[in-house]
């Protein structure tokens, strides 16, 4: 424990005052080299940027074994109806086994929830939960959990922590979970906290919820579309594919570029596509993996498919690239309504939010799954097996040719001609 184990109040609520709706801090914070290929896109200032040429280590990046600590947030005006464990039982093991599968086991999120209940010192009402909360309601809320946590809480052994609020007070917000960035890292247990999610879900919670929020904490954006009024369509960008577009998508696994940027994609399994002459490549199923059985396979595990090409990339800008990949129904993608050659464009200096990937329809006129797919338009959008699809655009053209017996698919990309 550090001496004092918290800082004075006055100390801390001038730190969390400072916190911001979304981070403040930049992409180019203390960056590390990454990936040299031509077609990695450069990281911008842009919240969450989507470039992959360096690694910002303002963010813990998901290898190896993590640990996080789960608090269980109770309030005067209320007597929780749950207990932590059946809280705890909501979220885990489904976020660790689906970082776990995603990163082809690269990575173990390891969860250490606390057996009680910890109480706030005002009611539940009086913190304002939202959405959009307001910067200082925030900052005491944040302030007053952390000075009650810290009396039970040795932060220096966690990497990632989450904020469990009881989902029965009658101030909290569902719709508030989010990640908090703190521009001034908290100094507590001899160790900087810079992000915290605070979590304020329904007992039970939406599907996948903690896994699109803990993405956050390793820099991936969010990919929907948020309306400017708050009504219409928010999944218009990527529709079901990926978990950082909809936690509720039928093929939520994170994009294969998105596993490059964390660091799961070897540079072998990522194919960087030059030149005007037609390139042929096999991509390997997305959800391949050790143990995840991959359709063509007889229900197989695809233990000797972890390590070919996953991800091919057509540089169509200075912040720009076209990404390719395999998508089917294995693995976390197991309820997904279409399988093919996914394809989707990337700009590396679009913030969270802003449509810094967006998945090209290659059946533009027609839909599918509509009874259960978030955003049906693009529920059908990969190139099936045995079509062919110019990119709107680019000029760039692929080729679904085949499947080999594997399960793996082989696909034919001709770049777009140059002037």
């Amino acid at each position: 424990m550090s001496v004092p184990k918290l800082r004075s109040t006055a100390a801390v609520f001038t730190t969390m005052s400072a916190l911001a709706a979304t981070s403040i801090l930049t992409g180019h914070s203390a960056a590390e080299p990454f990936s040299t290929t031509p077609c990695a896109l450069h990281r911008t200032e842009a919240h969450h940027s989507e470039g992959v040429d360096t690694w910002s280590a303002a963010y813990t990046r998901p290898t190896g074994t993590l640990d996080a600590v789960l608090v269980f947030l109770s309030f005067p005006d209320a007597a929780p109806r749950t207990t932590p464990a059946e809280l705890a039982a909501d979220h885990f093991p489904a976020t660790s086994a689906f970082y776990e599968q995603a990163s082809y086991g690269r990575f173990t999120l390891r969860p250490h929830p606390l057996k009680r209940w910890l109480r706030m010192p005002r009611p539940s009402a009086s913190y304002a939960m939202r959405r959009d909360w307001n910067a200082e309601d925030r900052a005491a809320y944040l302030h007053d959990a952390f000075a009650v946590a810290d009396r039970e809480v040795d932060f220096s052994r966690y990497q990632v922590v989450y904020l469990v609020a009881d989902p029965d007070a009658p101030g909290v917000d569902s719709d508030a979970t989010k990640v908090v960035n703190l521009d001034t890292p908290l100094h507590v247990d001899g160790t900087d906290v810079r992000r915290v999610v605070t979590v304020f879900e329904h007992h039970p919670p939406d599907r996948l919820v903690l896994a699109h929020e803990t993405g956050h904490v390793f820099d991936l954006p969010d990919l929907y579309h948020r309306p400017v009024d708050g009504k219409g369509d928010w999944d218009t960008h990527v529709g079901d594919w990926d978990l950082m577009g909809s936690q509720f998508g039928l093929a939520p696994d994170l994009f294969g570029w998105h596993k490059w940027k964390l660091g799961w994609l070897d540079p072998r399994q990522v194919v960087c596509v030059r030149g005007t002459t037609p390139t042929r490549l096999t991509l390997e199923p997305l959800a391949a993996g050790p143990g995840v059985p991959v359709p063509g396979t007889g229900g197989a595990p695809a233990f000797g498919l972890g390590h070919g090409a996953k991800l091919a990339v057509v540089r169509t800008g200075p912040d720009s690239a076209l990404a390719f990949e395999a998508r089917g129904a294995a693995g976390t993608d197991r309820a997904s309504c279409r399988q093919g050659i996914l394809v989707y464009r990337v700009r590396g200096g679009a913030a969270s939010g802003d449509g810094p990937v967006q998945v090209v329809d290659a059946h533009p006129r027609t839909e599918a799954c509509w009874e259960n797919s978030v955003y049906p338009p693009l529920a059908d959008a990969p190139v099936a097996l045995g079509e062919s699809f110019t990119v709107p655009g680019e000029g760039v053209r692929v080729e679904a040719e085949g499947r080999t017996a594997s399960g793996a698919w082989t696909v034919k990309i001709t770049p777009a001609p140059t002037d």
